[in-house]
């Protein structure tokens, strides 16, 4: 542009003082111009930068620094709990740290409370969610989820000499019913039986609390987690009631969209299936291999004690 403007000067037999001046203006003019052109460029490219996937950014910063963050509710045993001195445990927790070492990783977990959980994972505060999360179509749609590495169903608990029976649906809808806030067990409920009685709350621990308190009849919930209460004082004169519910109930980690830690961790499950580490985490927690299909409310005594 400067080549054509100069002579165009010239030719107009401007005064030396102001052909300078307007020469310098349109110097200025330029220099502006390529001063915005290259700040467009570098805006241009920044909102590439901050569009690029979070997933890929934090799947480098985790091979560079040979940490894997976890993030889990630590309020749902015995698949995750919190012992007295602040640590955690239970079979997420164990599944978490084997899923690290087969990696040759660092494990870094990390509780977080149930609705914040997923919330957590995008904003970046952990690369996986390993905490008996359910895979449904609503989550698939904010997560990637890995292989399943649990299977699970659903039972109704109510006092032993209570006469709720869940195969009636009418019962169902004449009592009120506890159940842990945006969890399979609460969704499952609301979708079958939308007349339903239901009193939410934000952990499985302040469900049981208040059933085990006479605040409500019943609760519905994962079969492990309610055996594992059965067989605990606070669940003595309770009992399960009906038959256990089969929905298809799948757990899996959780990642962030399009994050190869999907296909690491699919290859780790693999792996602890392959050479007997996810059978002996089965046996540890559950006393049955692969499923907890047949655990008994007595083998649930034997599971770890939050």
């Amino acid at each position: 542009m400067s080549t054509h403007s100069v002579p165009v000067i010239a030719m107009m037999r401007l005064p030396f003082t102001m052909s300078t001046i307007i020469t310098r203006s349109l110097a200025s003019l330029l220099a502006m111009s390529a001063v915005f052109t290259i700040t467009g460029c570098s805006n241009s490219q920044d909102s590439v930068a901050e569009n690029s996937s979070d997933a890929a950014e934090v799947t480098r910063a985790t091979e560079t620094n040979g940490v894997l963050r976890i993030g889990t509710e630590g309020a749902y045993a015995p698949f995750n709990y919190t012992n007295a001195d602040g640590t955690l445990g239970g079979f997420d927790v164990d599944m978490a740290n084997a899923i690290c070492a087969d990696m040759q990783v660092t494990c870094e977990i990390t509780a977080q409370d149930w609705d914040g959980i997923i919330p957590g994972l995008k904003a970046g505060k952990y690369d996986a969610i390993v905490a008996a999360m359910s895979v449904t179509p609503e989550r698939a749609q904010q997560v990637s989820f890995t292989d399943p590495y649990f299977s699970n169903t659903l039972v109704f608990l109510a006092k032993r000499d209570s006469p709720f029976d869940p195969s009636n649906s009418s019962d169902i809808d004449a009592h009120s019913i506890a159940a842990q806030r945006s969890t399979i067990s609460s969704q499952w409920l609301e979708n079958e039986y939308p007349k339903a009685n239901m009193k939410l709350y934000d952990t499985l621990s302040n469900a049981f609390l208040d059933l085990g308190s006479d605040r409500v009849d019943a609760m519905i919930s994962d079969k492990l987690p309610a055996l594992k209460w059965l067989s605990s004082p606070s669940g003595s004169d309770y009992m399960v009631k009906g038959s256990e519910i089969d929905i298809n109930d799948n757990f899996a980690i959780a990642v962030r969209p399009g994050d190869n830690l999907q296909a690491k961790i699919n290859q780790s499950l693999a792996n602890l299936k392959a050479n007997g580490t996810y059978d002996k985490l089965n046996q540890k927690y559950f006393a049955v291999p692969n499923s907890g299909a047949a655990i008994t409310a007595e083998s649930a005594t034997d599971a770890a004690v939050q």
